[in-house]
C-alpha cells in the first residue's frame, strides 16, 4: 500500500438552488468559509535539456488557482484543482507564485523556489526514516543541488511505479510486511543525466502502543468496581499472573510503562489468569458492563475474555469473544447479560482468563480494566434538549431543517452522535445543529464531549438559524481520546427565540463523536465541593499564593467570565508561581479535584492537594495543558497526612507560558 504527499482530483462546483441541509437562502454557512490551506504545487521537469518544467498546483478547498512563472514573463496561468500547465525555461533559478483561490474568493498566496539546470544533480542526501507512529511506513527525504524532483523506488514486490516528490519535500510508504528492503532513489533536475541514491533499509513495525488507551469517564464510587486502571480505586493485592502454566505455553507478562502509563502487556498469549486475593470475590450482578481497552500489534487475534465465579464453592466460568484491531486501541464493552444469558452466577467472581486466537501467538496489552453500570443521576444539559442523546436524536438535526434529524448510535449502553466524515470538504457539508433561544449581549457556557478516530478539528459554537446568520464559534481540536471542551461564548450584537447550537465537521476526514452536550447562561451551574470561590465570579478571594492568607492570586474577566491567568516569563522551580487554596483534608480519604485549564502553549503544571506547614506532605500529579481549554479529573489519595488546613496545590513555575485555570472543584470519594 502506497501513501503519497500528492493526490490530485478535479474539484466540480455546482450552485444549487437549494440545499438539503439548507433552507432557502441560508448563507450563514459561509461565516465559517476559510481561505484555502496546504496550498503547493509539484514540479516535473523533462530530462532532455529543453527546460520544460510541469506545474501541478493542490490545495485544500481550493477551487481553482492563478500561476505565474517567475521567469519574467507576464502571463498567468488560470487553472482547475488537479489540472497542470507546462512551461518551458532557461537555466537559473525562478520564484513561481501560486495563487489559491477558494469557492467564496478567499484567497492564499504561496511561492516556491524552482531551480532549472542542465547540470546533473549534485551533493545528493537521502534521509530513509521508519514512521514514530504508524506501522511499516517508511518516510524519505532527498535534496541535492542543481535537482527538481525526485523518485523513490521502495523495493517491494510487485510494485514496479516510483513515488515522486518535489527536492526537498517528503513522501511516504507503507510496506505490507516488515523486513529490509533496497530503496532507489532518482534525483532529477532538467539535465538528461541524473544521480541515484541506494540504501539497504530494515523497515519496522509497531510492537507495543505509542499512545494511552481512552481515558475512563468520570463515574460514581458505586457504579464501578476496578481490577486495574488508574482513573479508579482498583480491588487490592490482585494478582495479574498467577501462573497457573502459561509459562509452559510460552506466555510471559509485564507491566508495560509508556511514559507513566502503566498497562499490562500479556506475551505470546495462550491463557492467562488473573486472581483476586485469597478469600476475596466481588459481585458483579448490580453491574452491566466488562470494561476493558486492548492493544495489539498482531494482525486477525481475537480474545476471550472469561468470568469465574465461586458461588458457594462451586467453580463455574464463561466465555466471551472479541476481535481486535491490530495497531489501535480496541475498546471492549461486554454485557454482564453475555454471561449471565450462558447460566453463570455472577456474584462471586474471584478470577478473570483470557485466552488469545490464534493459541501463543499474539501481544496483547491491556488497560482500564473494570466492572461498570452507567450513572443514574441525571444528565443537567442546561438550556438544551437531550444534551446527553438518551432519546435519540430528538431535539437534534442537519442545518436548520426540523424535518432532518441526526444519526446517532448506542455502544456499552450509551448512547452519542456519530458520523464518519469520508472526504474533507465545507466545515457545513456535515452539520448537527440544535435549536435554542439565544439573548442578545449574554454570555453562554457551551460545554460537551468529543473524540475521533484521529486528529482533527471541528468548528462549534452558537448562532442564528437564519439571516443573516450571525454566529460565535471556534474551532476545536479533538483527538481520539474522549475530552470534555468547554467554550465561553458572547452573542455580542445578534440573538434571537429560534437560534441554534452548531457542529460543522465537514472541513476534514475523520470519525467525530458527540455526547453530553449542555447549554448554560453565565457559567452554568457550578459546584466547588469542598471548595468556596471555585469559578473565581467572586474574584480571587479566598485563592491565594502559596500559603500567605495575604497574598490574593491574580484573576481576569474576558467575555463575562473571571478565572485565575498568570504569565510564567521564565521556567524555575514548580513553587515559584503558586495558587492555593486552604481546606480540610482527612488522611486516608480519597479526594478528586475537578478544574479547567488552558495556556498559550503546550506545557505542563503540577496540581493536587497537600499540607500547608511542615512536613508539607502531598499528593500531586504532572498535568499537561494545551492551548485548548480542557477539563482535567485527577483521583488523589492523602494516604497517611491530613490537617484542617490542608491545601490545594497549582504549581506552574517550572516552564514558561500562560497558565489559565478555572471551574476548580474538591470533592471527597
Amino acid at each position: 500500500m502506497k501513501t503519497l504527499k500528492y493526490i490530485f482530483s478535479l474539484l466540480m462546483v455546482v450552485v444549487l438552488a437549494t440545499n438539503c441541509e439548507q433552507d432557502d437562502n441560508d448563507l450563514g454557512y459561509l461565516d465559517n468559509v476559510v481561505a484555502p490551506t496546504d496550498v503547493s504545487a509539484l514540479f516535473k521537469v523533462t530530462q532532455d535539456n529543453t527546460g520544460l518544467v510541469t506545474i501541478t498546483p493542490n490545495a485544500t478547498g481550493a477551487s481553482n488557482f492563478n500561476v505565474s512563472f517567475g521567469d519574467g514573463s507576464e502571463e498567468t496561468i488560470n487553472l482547475l484543482q488537479g489540472e497542470s500547465v507546462e512551461h518551458v525555461y532557461e537555466e537559473g533559478s525562478y520564484t513561481v507564485n501560486i495563487e489559491a483561490i477558494g469557492l467564496t474568493g478567499l484567497k492564499t498566496q504561496v511561492s516556491q523556489e524552482l531551480v532549472v539546470s542542465f547540470k546533473a544533480p549534485e551533493n545528493v542526501v537521502v534521509t530513509i526514516e521508519n514512521d514514530l507512529a504508524i506501522s511499516k511506513q517508511v518516510n524519505v527525504t532527498a535534496t541535492a543541488d542543481f535537482a527538481v524532483s525526485y523518485e523513490v523506488y521502495f523495493g517491494e514486490e510487485g510494485i514496479d511505479d516510483p513515488v515522486i516528490a518535489n527536492i526537498g519535500d517528503t513522501v511516504s510508504y507503507g510496506y505490507q510486511e516488515p523486513g529490509t528492503y533496497t530503496i532507489r532513489v532518482v534525483v532529477m533536475g532538467a539535465a538528461i543525466e541524473t544521480t541515484e541514491y541506494m540504501q539497504e533499509f530494515e523497515v519496522t513495525e509497531i510492537l507495543q502502543p505509542i499512545a494511552s488507551a481512552p481515558t475512563p469517564p468520570n463515574r460514581q464510587e458505586t457504579d464501578v468496581i476496578s481490577l486495574y486502571s488508574e482513573k479508579y480505586n482498583d480491588v487490592p493485592d490482585t494478582n495479574f499472573f498467577p501462573d497457573w502454566g502459561q509459562g509452559g505455553q510460552g506466555s510471559s507478562w509485564a507491566e508495560f510503562d509508556l511514559d507513566g502509563d502503566k498497562m499490562l502487556q500479556y506475551i505470546n498469549l495462550s491463557y492467562q489468569g488473573i486472581a483476586l486475593a485469597d478469600g476475596t470475590s466481588i459481585d458483579v450482578s448490580g453491574m452491566e458492563f466488562l470494561h476493558l481497552d486492548v492493544w495489539t500489534a498482531d494482525e486477525g487475534i481475537s480474545l476471550e475474555t472469561s468470568l469465574i465465579n465461586n458461588a458457594s464453592g462451586t467453580v463455574t466460568e464463561k466465555p466471551v469473544w472479541s476481535d481486535l484491531t491490530a495497531g489501535e486501541w480496541t475498546s471492549l464493552d461486554i454485557p454482564i447479560s453475555e454471561y449471565t444469558d450462558q447460566g453463570l452466577t455472577v456474584t462471586e467472581i474471584f478470577q478473570l482468563k483470557f485466552v488469545g486466537e490464534p493459541w501463543a501467538t499474539g501481544t496483547v496489552f491491556i488497560d482500564n480494566l473494570y466492572f461498570y453500570k452507567p450513572s443514574t443521576a441525571p444528565f443537567n444539559d442546561g438550556l438544551l434538549n437531550n444534551g446527553n442523546f438518551d432519546f435519540g436524536s430528538d431535539s437534534w438535526i442537519v442545518g436548520t431543517d426540523d424535518n432532518a434529524p441526526v444519526s446517532v448510535v448506542t455502544d456499552g449502553g450509551n448512547t452519542y452522535y456519530s458520523v464518519d466524515v469520508a472526504a474533507a470538504g465545507n466545515p457545513w457539508d456535515v452539520n448537527m445543529s440544535q435549536k435554542v433561544e439565544i439573548i442578545q449581549g449574554e454570555t453562554y457556557t457551551f460545554i460537551f464531549d468529543a473524540w475521533s478516530d484521529t486528529n482533527r478539528s471541528i468548528v462549534t459554537g452558537i448562532g442564528l438559524s437564519a439571516a443573516p446568520w450571525s454566529s460565535a464559534v471556534e474551532t476545536v481540536n479533538i483527538t481520539p481520546t474522549k475530552t470534555t471542551y468547554s467554550l465561553t461564548l458572547v452573542a455580542t450584537d445578534w440573538g434571537a427565540p429560534d437560534a441554534r447550537a452548531i457542529f460543522d465537521l465537514g472541513a476534514e476526514a475523520g470519525m467525530v463523536n458527540i455526547d453530553n452536550v449542555a447549554l448554560f447562561l453565565g457559567d452554568g451551574p457550578f459546584d466547588d465541593g469542598l471548595l468556596v470561590n471555585g469559578d473565581f465570579e467572586a474574584g480571587p478571594d479566598p485563592w491565594i499564593v502559596g500559603t500567605d492568607d495575604n497574598a490574593p492570586v491574580s484573576v481576569v474577566t474576558d467575555g463575562g467570565n473571571t478565572y485565575f491567568s498568570v504569565g510564567v516569563a521564565a521556567a524555575g522551580n514548580p513553587w515559584d508561581v503558586n495558587m492555593s487554596q486552604k481546606v480540610e483534608i482527612i488522611a486516608g480519604n480519597t479526594y478528586t479535584l475537578n478544574f479547567d485549564a488552558w495556556s498559550d502553549t503546550n506545557r505542563a503544571i503540577i496540581s493536587g492537594i497537600g499540607l500547608s506547614a511542615a512536613p508539607w506532605s502531598s499528593t500531586v500529579e504532572t498535568v499537561n495543558i494545551t492551548t485548548t481549554r480542557t477539563t482535567y479529573t485527577l483521583t488523589l489519595l492523602a494516604a497517611d497526612w491530613g490537617a484542617p488546613d490542608a491545601r490545594v496545590i497549582f504549581d506552574m513555575g517550572a516552564e514558561a507560558g500562560q497558565v489559565n485555570i478555572d471551574n476548580v472543584a474538591l470533592t471527597s470519594n
